[in-house]
């Protein structure tokens, strides 16, 4: 994994968060992840809930619908977590600015089929909101599609911290 994009470096290197530790806060301290997904030049974003473990992201989803049409279609794809958004108030209006950390990355989707790593993303994911521990069954499993994201770049940037 780099933290090179395919569109070159970071413009503003004073903003941007180098240390890997703290692009890995960001996705560990996210709720909701911004899914980017195109097909035929039209884009198209949705947010998920995801979970991290360090190399990928999961999230889950119905077997059928636009993302996971379009994801079969095309398994490229670029994510978005950012946290503690605000106002920096200045003088002149075009001097305001947001504060925020954000963690912008690209990867490729793949559908997870395997039981066992399908019910682990599951409580994986869930175990982001809960202690619980929960049973998955197979007749649930089978309508329910879990994609795990292969990160092969991303770049984290904050201002106002």
């Amino acid at each position: 994994m780099t933290t090179d994009t395919p569109f070159g470096h970071m413009r503003r290197k004073d903003r941007e968060m180098t240390e890997r530790a703290d692009i890995d806060a960001v996705l560990e301290a996210g709720n909701v992840l911004y899914l980017s997904l195109a097909e035929g030049g039209q884009p198209f974003v949705v947010p998920v809930f995801y979970a991290y473990d360090g190399q990928a992201l999961f999230f889950h989803s119905a077997r059928a619908g636009t993302k996971i049409k379009m994801l079969k279609q095309n398994p490229s794809v670029c994510f978005c977590v950012t946290l503690d958004h605000g106002i920096i108030e200045a003088e002149s209006p075009c001097d305001f600015e947001a504060s925020h950390r954000t963690v912008i990355g690209f990867g490729q989707a793949a559908f997870v089929e395997d039981e066992t790593a399908k019910r682990d993303a599951l409580q994986r994911i869930v175990g982001r909101f809960t202690a619980r521990k929960f049973q998955y069954p197979a007749a649930n499993l089978k309508t329910t599609a879990v994609v795990r994201i292969d990160i092969a770049s991303m770049t984290g940037k904050r201002h106002g911290f």
